[in-house]
């Protein structure tokens, strides 16, 4: 039993590291978001292992609220916003698809090498969960950094949340309480962030950061 605990949480928290990197890759938003809907699913799946594993009820919460606010709610807002604004379907990448994904492996095997040196007393079980939860967070960071569309960065913010999620799991759990507020503060941060691309929209006639940049230097 304790060998299937470990195989099925790291398989799970793998699968995690292996969807940050198909998020990197997509280039058109509907599939960005069904990635992103499956990266939550993912996220839940994996809290509510651990809330077997760890026999705490409580992060079976958790995973339904990573399931149902991140997995089905959130992914149809989206929808809905990139169809009422006209968005773009392509997503134009600062970077080339190439570098970006080569810079994401870069990024998971840094998580490997910096977490399991830095936490040699931790047991094996929490040191290896900690290290895919690093390179979720990472891939998020860079997804961010990668991506000239808002609602791009949005999901590239939303999974680097996940990775926090993924870190406090495996580290014994997080308190209902911490997570409830992580959540509210999450769907009421997108709800404020759904209206400022409506305004985006309806000022600029466009979502993509550079012209709006561009914009803004026109204005000066």
């Amino acid at each position: 039993m304790p060998d299937l605990a470990f195989d099925v949480a790291h398989l799970l928290a793998g699968s995690l590291v292996l969807v940050s990197l198909m998020l990197l890759y997509q280039d058109r938003l509907p599939a960005l978001i069904n990635v992103f809907a499956l990266h939550a699913i993912l996220l839940a799946a994996s809290v509510a292992w651990q809330a077997l594993v760890q026999d705490a009820p409580v992060l079976f919460v958790t995973a339904a609220i990573a399931l149902g606010f991140k997995g089905i709610i959130i992914p149809g807002a989206l929808r809905r916003i990139i169809v009422r604004l006209g968005i773009h379907r392509e997503i134009e990448p600062v970077v080339g698809i190439g570098p970006t994904m080569l810079a994401g492996m870069a990024l998971v095997a840094l998580s490997m090498v910096v977490m399991l040196r830095a936490t040699p007393a931790a047991s094996p079980f929490a040191r290896e969960d900690l290290a895919f939860a690093l390179s979720v967070l990472l891939l998020g960071l860079l997804m961010m950094v990668s991506r000239r569309n808002a609602v791009g960065q949005v999901i590239g913010f939303m999974s680097l949340e996940n990775g926090l999620i993924l870190a406090a799991t495996g580290a014994k759990g997080m308190p209902l309480v911490v997570e409830i507020s992580v959540a509210f503060s999450i769907l009421i941060a997108f709800i404020v962030i759904g209206i400022f691309l409506f305004r985006i929209r309806e000022r600029f006639d466009t979502v993509d950061l550079q012209a709006l940049d561009r914009a803004r230097g026109d204005q000066r």
